[in-house]
Parts: structure tokens; sequence; C-alpha cells
């Protein structure tokens, strides 16, 4: 599922389930977990995190199969995707996102988590909770919508449409849109770059800049309302019947 090398305090994982359009399984996720663990136990500075091959599809996102019934929340706060997102976030170096083929659903989610992305022109990104009736998580918003202008976040939650490469660019998304046969040298020089670096600065930095992030004060009022609004949903028609037009090969019907 999972190839990954070390080279000078570079870490590189790969994923490498294309069977699968590379979907961010329960599996697949905890080995990315333990690998994170064990680059940031070696004192691994810089993490590439990419596909293994050159494919139309770079990830197909969480594993649909996966996703618990209606009356479940689909995305806890110890769902194992979330988890990986944290750690991604937390991970004491630079985290880059090389990627080739478009980037769907929870996927989209975990690149945008990565501290910098490096793209080709194949690449497109799609948040797809609105075609299958699920709830995005307050944290994703949350860091969505410290990214992003609004009205890029709401037209990508509001149509789950695929964002250009260079609408990536454009809107940030991306830090560097370069030619598909030098993307794997320019990701490694900019990883070269950062490993020069001063290991100490880079994690006192992304610490800092995390949890300024994440300050955003919530009354206790207000953060039963949004869990109140996730409910509604994961329990209403719209999720059972996504995840089961996803399951028949079908357009979903919201009515």
């Amino acid at each position: 599922m999972l190839k990954v090398s070390l080279d000078d305090l570079v870490g590189t994982i790969a994923l490498d389930r294309y069977d699968k359009r590379n979907a961010l399984s329960e599996d697949l996720v905890g080995r990315m977990l333990r690998t994170l663990d064990s680059f940031a136990d070696g004192g691994i500075r810089v993490v590439i995190l990419r596909a293994v091959g050159t494919h139309p599809i770079w990830s197909a996102g969480h594993d649909i199969d996966e996703l618990p019934i209606a009356g479940a929340d689909p995305l806890p706060y110890r769902d194992p995707m979330e988890v990986l997102l944290r750690r991604v976030r937390t991970y004491p170096g630079a985290v880059i996102a090389m990627v080739q083929g478009s980037v769907w659903g929870g996927a989209c989610d975990l690149v945008f988590n990565c501290d910098l992305v490096v793209a080709d022109e194949s690449a497109a990104f799609a948040v797809t909770p609105a075609k299958l009736g699920v709830p995005y998580s307050v944290s994703g918003i949350q860091y969505f919508l410290s990214r992003l202008p609004l009205h890029i976040v709401n037209e990508l939650m509001m149509t789950a449409d695929p964002i250009s490469a260079e609408r990536a660019l454009t809107h940030g998304i991306i830090n560097r849109l370069v030619p598909a046969q030098d993307i794997e040298s320019i990701t490694a020089e900019l990883a070269a770059v950062i490993r020069s670096r001063s290991a100490e600065s880079i994690r006192a930095y992304k610490e800092q800049a995390r949890l300024i992030v994440e300050a955003v004060p919530l009354t206790a009022q207000q953060a039963q309302y949004i869990h109140q609004l996730r409910l509604d949903v994961y329990s209403g028609r719209d999720y059972a019947e996504g995840v089961l037009a996803f399951e028949e090969k079908r357009p979903p019907d919201f009515g």
C-alpha cells in the first residue's frame, strides 16, 4: 500500500494502492501514521507525500466503503483520517505534497494540510461531501477558511467540482505548478533547501503557525450548535442516499 524511502533526512511516503485509486482506507492511513511516527522518531526533517507512478487520479479520498451507516458520525474526532490530518499538521518538520493527477474528497483535505504543495498540469482538487450528503468536519472547514478566500471555499464545498491546477496556483492552494517531467527534481530540490535550514527554527515556526490558525474561539453554545448541525446531516436522508447511490454507482437523488 505504501512505498517508503529515506535520503539524507528526507523521507518519502508514496501511495501504492492504485487498484483502489489510492483510496485512504483505515489500513492505509494506519500505515501512514506509523511511518510518520517512525520518521519523527528518526529526526527526518522533510517528508514528501506522493503517489507511485503517473496516473489520472492521485487519490480518490476517504474509502467510501468504510463510511458508517446513517446515524453515526462519518468523521468523528478519532477517525483515522482525522488523526492523520492532525499528525501532518503537527509533524515536527516540513511535509510537502507532490501531486500528479486529480485529488478527491479526504485526499484533498490531506494535501491542503501539507505545508507546501508542488503539482503538475494534471492536478485538480475536488472536495466532495456535497455529493455524498456528508457533513464536513469543523476542523476541516476552519483550516480551509484559514488558507483560502471564502468564495473559493464556498465553490469547493457547494459544487464538489474540481478546481484545475492553474486555478489552484492562482488561489494559493499550491506553491509551484511545474512540468510533469520536472516535478520530481523540483520537489527534491525544494526538500533539500528546507533540509539545509534550521530544523529547530522550522519546528518552532510550524507549531506557532498551527496554534495561531487554530485560535478561533467559540462559545459553548456555538460548539453545541455546530455539533447539532452535523448530527442533523449524518442522521438525515441525504447521507443515507448519498452513500447508497455511491455503492449502486448512480447519481444521488437529493430531492
